[in-house]
């Protein structure tokens, strides 16, 4: 079988977790919670989940010349990455602020030192890996003009699109016009459409903006599909949530090693639901994405 080259253009952090039974509001200290720290970052994250699920996966980030940037190289090696393309900065490497409640919500705040970093002429300067790649996945902790050059190179040659637009921001138009596919939760999807009650309407508009294809992530509702035409929802796996760390991750990872394999959207989006819900049942980012024997 032809193995499809997936191609990951995004942040790398270190995440810092602590679980509590609530998040604190503003004030207040509570005290009891378990530590973790481990590798993380929304970029990372899905490369690792895809990675995992056994796709043919390399890895474009920017690091910091520090034992974080370090060992998250190191991790991502372990699980089969490609990362000769990786670029270094000056500025320290990206570090997450995590607190999950019982519940497993959470409050996430990042300091992206060297993601902060990338720039249009690193992108360039890896335009031959974009080129040669079947699907390259995106998201929106790297500056955003740099998001948008990979996204027009990658569309210009052939490849397969997929945006997670998140953490959501202002987007310039034209980077629509480039994505295959858009993977927003409702938060998202409400920002760049005004749009937060109607999910086939917020869908609708999105495909108008230029995008072709359209899954919604909806937590404990599932998916749903736009395909331009028609709307098709994908129930969620009844689970007790732990922690949603890298869960909207981990399903884009397998949403795109299953279009890699060959399959339908659709089959794509419930293996997707599948992969995500394991996520959910584990505390932390990367320790909690799934390999392929777990789904």
């Amino acid at each position: 079988m032809d193995v499809k080259k997936i191609t990951v253009i995004g942040s790398s952090n270190t995440d810092m977790v602590i679980k509590s039974p609530r998040i604190p509001v503003p004030g207040e200290t509570i005290l009891g919670g378990d530590f973790k720290m481990g590798p993380g970052g929304k970029g990372a994250n899905q490369a690792v989940a895809a990675a995992r699920l056994g796709g043919d996966v390399t890895f474009i980030c920017k690091v910091g010349r520090d034992m974080l940037g370090e060992k998250a190289l190191a991790g991502y090696a372990k699980d089969g990455i490609d990362t000769r393309y990786t670029f270094f900065s000056e500025k320290p490497s990206g570090v997450a602020l995590i607190l999950v409640d019982d519940e497993g919500e959470n409050v996430i705040s990042v300091a992206p030192g060297a993601n902060g970093d990338v720039t249009v002429d690193d992108i360039e300067s890896v335009r031959s890996v974009i080129e040669s790649s079947d699907y390259v996945i995106l998201q929106l902790e790297i500056p955003v003009d740099a998001v948008a050059k990979a996204a027009q190179i990658a569309h210009d040659a052939g490849a397969c699109v997929i945006l997670n637009p998140a953490p959501a921001c202002e987007l310039p138009p034209e980077i629509f016009r480039n994505v295959s596919i858009m993977t927003p939760n409702q938060t998202e999807a409400a920002l760049f459409t005004g749009i937060s009650d109607d999910v086939e309407a917020v869908m609708r508009k999105l495909c108008q903006s230029g995008v072709d294809k359209v899954v919604m992530t909806l937590g404990s509702r599932g998916a749903a599909i736009w395909d331009g035409s028609a709307l098709e929802m994908v129930p969620a796996c009844k689970v007790k949530a732990v922690d949603a760390t890298a869960a909207g991750d981990t399903f884009c990872g397998a949403l795109c090693v299953a279009l890699a394999e060959g399959e339908s959207l659709r089959s794509a989006v419930e293996f997707a639901t599948r992969a995500s819900a394991v996520t959910v049942q584990h505390l932390g980012a990367q320790e909690s994405i799934p390999y392929r024997k777990d789904i």
